[in-house]
């Protein structure tokens, strides 16, 4: 039954989302509301764990902005914010989603507060939000809050409802990392400066408040609490305002990035500035048909994808580097991307829609390089590898690409870097893991099989840049190494499975069983054994052809998932398929290599259509949203092509959610998709005029401005 046509009414509610106004569908509280529901999550979740359902910020932001700034209700979750919670306890300025950030938190008190941790109750009936402004009302503190704003500053406006005990709370000993020192001092009649170092990062603030600072109370006991409360004067004029400008080289430049952004400028101001930039952004793809909700979801992914990596370097161009020098380049700083997650499809969308911040963020990643002797990575896999021969391929040329190959070399091909256990993968072409008695779902390992499937592709991809470069013989080679997939396929079971290092496969052996580290990352064996995505007809052979290859695709999405296996990153199943994290995402689309488009397309559908926006609040994401990984895949997959291989500067086709997509890049180029048909089974893609052979399109029609019609049949072939 799981492969009966899907037909989807075409033009239901078809209206053009205008593209004036795209950040109006944005709805920021999409993935801030938890998976409750044990029949969708796939199994009963223990006493006091609440399932990853998104992790991401509601506040305010611009798109890979220093700044973030939003309400917090508890510390030590991935971002601070929980829909279900009744109580904030502060507005922090940074945010990403990973358990960390969520620094300088502010709140403002009135006469009626109680003794510290200070919170307040709120409602959600007296919360908004859009992608530059968050707004709440206090209920304990009878404080109205608005903020909004810029790449480096915040604008904070508290109406109290009484004009007197005005009080600002500066929560600075709390972050979601442990912070090791902090300071308030007052730096003038109506300003404020301070710092909090949280590991080897420092983050200093500049604050300017429309209400004279009469005193400010530092607090630092073991056991009522290490804050600051800043006094403000009985001026009955209102609102409070504090515009804070933030830095990671000190308050001087912290205090400089307010003068040059903010400077004298109004909330409303700063907030129609916010407002025109994710206007300006959101509008670079435009749809027409869908409904509500499928533009909403749209929008709201698109939107999600640009927010990380974010901005570091201040408005005069200083910078701390990774050896905590502070130095001035001629690029814009950046973080590292969330590379594990994010290179599969959130990083390749970066370089379509912003192409100067996507080459800032690889010179920025050569910098570290430089200094380091190796291109840094995020949690597993190596694919900065991907993101920098992608972007080359696409054609972002201000980087150094020559020095960026070098650097990957030596995480290719030096130990002591950014890849585990290389010397081992060198030597034999696969990773071991060790001998474990009673493995668990939280056993410790190598993830062997999935490092060995990662690396494998991360050298297919270097071999790209290497050969665009003129550096045959590494490319070669890597292109050999490439294939190294293959040593951890097991042809009797049909899996990638764990080998010891003598190289015997591991015993006992479950494909069903998820584990955190031990043979793979966050997955099982059926979630990783198609994850071949630079030689999927060579997958296809490995599994002895292509009829073989779509049984074993059949049952990924039909065998039931075992409510007993219980990992809490591992959630929301199409049978085996885990739709709430990364490792198998590339597998919906699968079935194209045995030339069954319609069989991934019902895979795809599903996933639109029943995967977002859900829960109790229709607010939740199957699993952790990963800095954008999880809503770039929703947008490719509505848009009607996907990067499967993000190395490569093409795409497979897709059917388009909607009948209508246009996509102007930053290089102001652009590309139309249109949906021919009221089916969802693809017939041909036709581009301009002109039927293609196979399924993928080039990268290089985006700068013909080309129009790719994707025609649908009523029934697939052969029916």
């Amino acid at each position: 039954l799981l492969f009966l046509v899907l037909i989807m009414p075409a033009g239901c509610n078809a209206q053009e989302h205008k593209p004036a106004n795209p950040a109006d569908m944005v709805n920021p509280f999409l993935g801030t509301a938890p998976l409750t529901d044990p029949e969708f999550i796939g199994y009963t979740p223990p006493d006091g764990w609440r399932v990853w359902a998104g992790l991401v910020f509601p506040g305010a932001s611009l798109p890979n902005a220093m700044v973030q700034v939003s309400p917090v209700t508890e510390y030590g979750t991935g971002s601070g914010y929980q829909y279900e919670d009744t109580r904030i306890i502060g507005f922090t300025h940074t945010n990403k989603g990973h358990w960390n950030l969520c620094n300088i938190p502010v709140l403002p008190l009135s006469g009626s507060s109680d003794a510290y941790p200070f919170s307040s109750s709120f409602s959600h009936k007296q919360e908004k939000a859009t992608p530059a402004f968050y707004q709440v009302y206090l209920q304990d503190q009878q404080v109205n809050v608005r903020l909004t704003s810029t790449l480096r500053c915040a604008i904070h406006e508290y109406t109290f409802e009484e004009a007197k005990d005005r009080r600002i709370l500066f929560d600075l000993a709390r972050a979601n990392n442990r912070v090791s020192e902090w300071q308030l001092y007052k730096a003038g009649s109506h300003a404020l400066s301070g710092f909090q170092r949280v590991g080897r990062e420092t983050i200093y603030f500049f604050a300017r408040l429309s209400h004279a600072v009469t005193a400010v109370d530092l607090v630092r006991e073991e056991e009522e609490g290490s804050y600051a409360i800043a006094h403000l004067a009985d001026d009955p004029q209102i609102p409070v305002t504090m515009k804070i400008g933030l830095s990671y080289v000190s308050m001087k430049n912290a205090a400089e990035n307010l003068e040059q952004e903010v400077g004298n400028a109004l909330f409303d101001e700063i907030l129609d500035r916010g407002t025109h930039t994710w206007n300006q952004l959101l509008s670079a793809v435009t749809v027409k048909g869908g409904t509500d909700k499928q533009r909403e979801l749209f929008y709201s992914s698109l939107y999600r994808s640009f927010l990380w990596p974010v901005l570091r370097s201040d408005v005069n161009g200083e910078f701390t580097d990774v050896k905590g020098k502070v130095r001035k380049e001629d690029f814009n700083y950046y973080t590292n991307p969330s590379f594990w997650d994010t290179y599969r499809n959130k990083l390749v969308l970066l370089s379509l829609l912003q192409p100067e911040v996507t080459a800032d963020v690889i010179r920025s990643l050569i910098d570290k390089g430089k200094l380091t002797g190796f291109i840094p990575t995020f949690f597993h896999g190596d694919h900065a590898a991907p993101f920098i021969a992608g972007a080359w391929a696409r054609g972002i040329r201000d980087f150094d690409a020559e020095e960026a190959c070098r650097l990957l070399f030596n995480n290719a091909y030096k130990e002591g870097g950014t890849r585990p256990y290389i010397g081992e993968y060198m030597r034999k072409g696969y990773i071991s893991d060790p001998d474990v008695k009673r493995p668990h779902v939280e056993t410790k390992g190598r993830a062997g099989v999935s490092k060995t499937l990662e690396y494998a592709y991360d050298d297919y991809s270097l071999a790209q840049l290497a050969a665009d470069l003129g550096q045959k013989e590494r490319a070669e080679e890597l292109m050999v190494r490439s294939g190294n997939y293959r040593n951890v396929f097991d042809t009797d079971s049909r899996f990638m499975r764990g080998r010891h290092e003598n190289g015997e496969w591991i015993h006992p052996f479950n494909p069903q069983y998820p584990y955190y580290e031990y043979m793979y990352r966050e997955a099982n064996a059926w979630q990783v054994s198609f994850y071949v995505p630079h030689d999927m007809p060579g997958l296809v052979e490995l599994y002895g052809g292509k009829q073989n290859f779509e049984e074993k695709l059949d049952s990924l999405f039909t065998i039931p998932w075992n409510p007993r296996y219980i990992a809490r990153n591992v959630s929301s199943f199409v049978g085996q398929y885990c739709h709430g994290n990364q490792p198998g995402h590339e597998a919906p689309f699968a079935y194209y290599f045995v030339n069954k488009p319609w069989k991934s397309q019902h895979v795809i559908d599903t996933l639109l259509e029943n995967y977002y926006g859900v829960g109790e609040y229709d607010l939740a994401l199957p699993g952790m949203d990963d800095a954008g990984e999880m809503s770039s895949w929703y947008v490719f997959a509505a848009m009607g092509f996907y990067p499967l291989s993000p190395a490569d500067p093409e795409y497979l086709v897709t059917v388009p959610l909607f009948d209508e997509v246009r996509i102007k890049t930053g290089d102001g180029h652009g590309l139309t998709l249109l949906k021919k048909g009221n089916s969802r089974n693809l017939d041909a893609i036709i581009v301009d005029g002109v039927k293609q052979e196979g399924y993928f399109i080039p990268h290089a029609l985006f700068g013909k401005g080309a129009t790719v019609e994707v025609q649908t049949r009523p029934v697939p072939p052969g029916k």
